[in-house]
């Protein structure tokens, strides 16, 4: 066989000259339409990206040869700002990037080009399509390839927001959103379509208490309003530069940090004077709501990043501040370093507010104390943190010292008593990120107030409620998340779905001054797919894809002749397109990364549910893990893990394809191994090997009792195939392919199979079914074995009758040199003869009459005693056949039926007297069979009697 490019190429250009990727209707003829979630133009693919694209193909192939009339298209998800950083750094001569560029295939000539972001788009457009998916051997149809960011895709995507406001999704209020300050609002999810980093981070919002000194305030800001009636004292971190800003008629004190994230959120925020923190330790300050003063004191642990940077101080439910007031009252030097009295110290004393059950008055020390730790920065205090104000926020109630508060749950108390010092001028409300995000462009993201965005109304009971249970009729996988999906839809609220910026994408119709954000643009884009075709060739183009178009081609709407009149698309293309959409839609699997189960598949479902009528609602979803690097998620936008083309050309397309296929379920993380992969290129030359040598073997027999059980072995292989296949199991249906036909081939081998018909049949069956996961190999195959046409347009064989009996005899004699083997294992016995005793004739009757007894629902120990005992050749062996009973009514019990029968009417001494010279050359010893009935049979040890039906007794000489 050639090298595995030399067959790619040759057998990838025979597929599109025959028209196999081509995705046309054709009445009558079941279709089944599959995608993947399209990626993001950042940067160079990698081999984790190919996991979930080859899942998509491979189930593509096996639905086309099992009858169906497939469409698997593609395109690319641009919108955002991938593209215009990736320009940007390319313009700003980034040299890591470019040496990303180059080292990954990008001709130096290529750069100019680069420096202009739809340039950039097209480059990688072409690079994931020619590069990735072609040489991959996907059977896409490319004459439907769309990106986000051509016109075409815009004027669809404009549709689908004039019908969401027809629906009343669209809502307008203020919002604070995180932004980049140079590209403006970005979406944060796991997905990471916007950011580089930060996935998780979620926006909180901050109550700002404001402590009074002077004729100004020090900010503190807390995510515990209700613990404000416990504050002792105020933390400033004195190796912080803290400044002075103007915030209306007040002044206010805190970090730099801090005054550039007010600014984004209030209105008239002016910068005024540094301060250094070391300055401010000593100072006494009002607290809010209790009104008293309160020292500032020293606390490493303030960060400048986070909130205000400046604390307040509860040590009684605040884990960090007892610990932190514990050492600086055991530390002098620092009290004395800050100038701080002793007196001063020691009056700060913590305050008991809230009573929780399982704690004591103070839960903090209780939690330090039973966790053991004794100094400030034990990274355990977070968990300490996190599990103190979990519990109080659940079980905690406010106690007497809390004034108005006191008896009130803390989940009611925490909101009344925000309010109220928000009321009264002493607090107010500030969002901050939970984590450091940063945006694509490397800029660091902070929350902004915008007073008039527009969000999709994924809150809407009716819809979600409508959504749901069109979830309950879907197919999809894993189960978990078919279980989780109507919380996670629950869950959703208003999403923002437009932002201003500097962004590539398309313009909001209700408003241009907006571009549509990237989950907004990607709900309903499978349908596009049918459409884009028809936009790709020229028939119609984005000046007369109107509203009106879309309404008539998607939703039937409208008469076709004043369609055609008013747009000037021809009637009979609009026919098509609308017979087309009738044929293919609805979508029947949208398979994608794990990341997208909180992301893209709910808005997918509730953009279907709100749009289009119920013969278009999705069939099905299929949810991938990913490939990971040693810790984490590879990326491809951080240059990280093996490229694409350099993996292709060390261990071939084939083998790729099926260590996607089968390393894993497809719902776990698999981290990237070159040597797994290896392990698969070494198993398919096994499989080229092997059919290879049937192919030229010249040994030709005629049939024997091992080709009905090869036969019978694959049409059991087809069947559990197919019923895997049902789930879309690929791991379950390699295994079956690549491993148990395999080793089927090679003991049809090994037990002296050489017929050439049945060799012929096997071929027909197998090479088949290695079409969907590993097609090259297969075609070349299906070509060195003489068969017509190619396999991958060919149709699976349909799965013939399965010979239990066949089966079992097989087992049995494979079972039995399994056990001589270990025998010989555990003695350590390298002998010159192996007896074989079959079991004696009234054993095997005995479990014939159970068997009986058993199928009229009668079999029980006393029962079968008592018929034996009345047969008069089984009385004779009385004590051995009472006993025999108990084990012949077990076996029978855990035994299937079907293998109750075979074990009962196989002649275990005719099979094993033919299996005698296979047996003998495997074993590497004379093999003796006798049966146990036989007066003269050889048994000096008497091994005879251990004999049952189904395991022979075996003797070692």
């Amino acid at each position: 066989m050639s090298g595995f490019e030399e067959i790619e190429k040759k057998w990838q250009a025979e597929w599109s000259e025959k028209g196999l990727d081509r995705a046309d209707r054709i009445s009558g003829r079941p279709k089944f339409m599959i995608i993947f979630a399209y990626p993001g133009v950042t940067g160079f693919l990698h081999v984790g990206h190919l996991r979930g694209y080859t899942y998509t193909d491979a189930i593509g192939r096996y639905k086309r040869m099992t009858g169906y009339n497939v469409m698997f298209p593609v395109g690319t998800h641009a919108t955002g700002n991938g593209a215009i950083t990736l320009a940007s750094r390319v313009a700003n001569k980034d040299l890591d990037f470019i040496d990303y560029l180059t080292r990954n295939g990008c001709p130096e000539e290529k750069l100019e080009e680069l420096k202009d972001p739809m340039k950039a788009v097209d480059f990688f457009n072409t690079i994931y399509v020619n590069e990735y998916w072609k040489r991959f051997g996907f059977l896409a149809d490319w004459r439907r390839f769309t990106c986000t960011v051509h016109p075409d895709y815009g004027k669809f995507i404009q549709w689908q927001f004039k019908k969401l406001n027809e629906c009343d999704l669209l809502m307008q209020k203020p919002y604070y959103s995180p932004a980049c300050p140079v590209h403006g609002p970005v979406a944060i999810d796991a997905s990471e379509t916007d950011i580089s980093k930060g996935g998780s981070a979620e926006v909180q919002e901050y109550t700002l208490l404001k402590f009074r000194h002077g004729d100004e305030y020090l900010i503190a800001a807390t995510l515990r309003p209700e613990t404000v009636y416990g504050q002792v004292c105020f933390w400033v971190n004195p190796d912080v530069q803290y400044t002075r800003i103007k915030k209306g008629n007040e002044t206010w004190i805190v970090s730099k940090e801090a005054a550039e994230k007010l600014q984004l959120q209030v209105d008239g925020i002016t910068v005024l004077s540094p301060i250094a923190g070391k300055d401010m330790i000593g100072w006494m300050c009002k607290a809010p709501m209790i009104h008293k003063d309160v020292p500032v004191l020293p606390a490493s642990f303030s960060d400048p990043n986070v909130g205000s940077g400046m604390v307040t101080s509860v040590p009684s439910d605040a884990p960090d501040d007892w610990i932190s007031l514990e050492a600086l009252k055991k530390d002098r030097a620092v009290a004395k370093k800050y100038g701080l009295s002793e007196t001063l110290i020691d009056s700060v004393v913590p305050i008991s507010i809230i009573s929780i059950e399982g704690y004591g008055d103070f839960p903090a020390e209780d939690i330090i104390l039973s966790m053991g730790i004794d100094q400030p920065g034990d990274p355990r205090l977070d968990e300490a943190k996190k599990q103190v104000y979990k519990d109080g926020y659940h079980m905690g109630r406010m106690k007497d010292i809390c004034g108005p508060f006191s008896g009130m749950r803390v989940e009611e108390a925490k909101d009344k008593m925000k309010q109220a010092m928000i009321d009264s001028g002493e607090a107010e409300v500030f969002y901050d990120l939970t984590e450091e995000v940063v945006c694509r462009c490397g800029m660091p993201v902070r929350v902004k107030r915008i007073d008039d965005q527009w969000f999709i109304d994924y809150g809407n009971e009716e819809l979600t409620e409508r959504t749901s249970e069109h979830c309950r009729h879907m197919e999809i996988y894993p189960p978990e998340f078919n279980e989780n999906v109507h919380t996670t839809l629950r869950w959703f609220r208003e999403r923002a779905c437009v932002r201003q910026g500097n962004w590539l994408g398309t313009r909001f119709p209700v408003d241009e001054k907006w571009i549509i954000e990237a989950i907004s643009d990607s709900t309903l884009y499978p349908l596009y797919y049918i459409i884009s075709l028809y936009a790709n060739d020229g028939r119609i183009s984005p000046d007369n894809m109107t509203e009106e178009f879309f309404d008539h081609v998607a939703l039937g709407k409208g008469d076709a002749e004043e369609v055609s009149k008013n747009t000037g698309i021809p009637k009979d293309v609009l026919d098509d397109i609308r017979e087309d959409i009738k044929y293919w839609y609805p979508l029947d699997i949208n398979l994608g990364g794990k990341e997208h189960m909180t992301v893209h598949f709910p808005v997918f479902l509730f953009n279907h549910r709100a749009i289009l009528p119920d013969n278009m609602q999705p069939k099905g979803i299929l949810v991938n893990w990913y490939i990971t690097g040693k810790k984490n998620k590879i990326s491809k936008s951080k240059g990280g893990a093996q490229p694409i083309p350099g993996a292709v050309e060390q261990f071939g397309v084939d083998p790729l394809r099926l260590y996607y296929a089968h390393v894993a379920s497809m719902f776990v993380d698999v981290e990237w191994s070159e040597d797994n992969v290896m392990t698969y290129r070494q198993r398919l030359d096994r499989i080229i090997g092997t059919v290879e040598e049937l192919l030229t073997s010249e040994e030709a027999g005629g049939k024997k009792e091992i080709d009905e059980w090869l036969i019978s072995r694959f049409n059991g292989h087809s069947a559990s195939i197919e019923a895997a296949m049902e789930k879309y199991d690929l791991r379950q249906m390699a295994t079956a392919v690549y491993f148990e036909m395999l080793n089927d081939i090679k003991w049809y081998g090994r037990r002296g199979g050489n017929c050439k018909e049945t060799v012929t049949e096997a071929l027909r069956m197998w090479i088949p079914l290695m079409a969907p996961v590993t097609p090259h190999i297969a075609e070349e195959l299906w070509s060195a074995a003489g068969f017509e046409g190619l396999v991958s347009s060919s149709q699976l064989p349909a799965a013939g009758p399965v010979s239990g009996a066949a089966e079992y005899r097989e087992e049995f004699v494979r079972e039995v040199m399994s056990d001589v083997i270990q025998i010989k294992k555990v003695t350590s016995a390298t002998p010159k003869k192996i007896f074989l005793y079959t079991t004696p004739s009234w054993r095997s009757d005995v479990m014939r009459m159970g068997l009986e007894m058993m199928e009229a629902g009668a079999l029980d120990i006393p029962s079968l005693t008592k018929k034996c005992m009345a047969d008069e050749n089984l009385r004779k062996n009385g004590k051995a056949v009472s006993e025999f009973v108990k084990k012949a009514v077990t076996d029978l019990t855990r035994s299937s039926s079907e293998s109750k029968k075979y074990l009962i009417e196989t002649d275990e001494y005719s099979l094993l007297i033919s299996a005698k010279g296979f047996l003998t050359e495997e074993l590497g010893a004379d093999v003796e069979v006798f049966s146990s009935d036989d007066p003269d049979a050889y048994d000096p040890h008497n091994k005879s009697k251990a004999a049952v039906p189904g395991r022979p007794a075996i003797y070692l000489e």
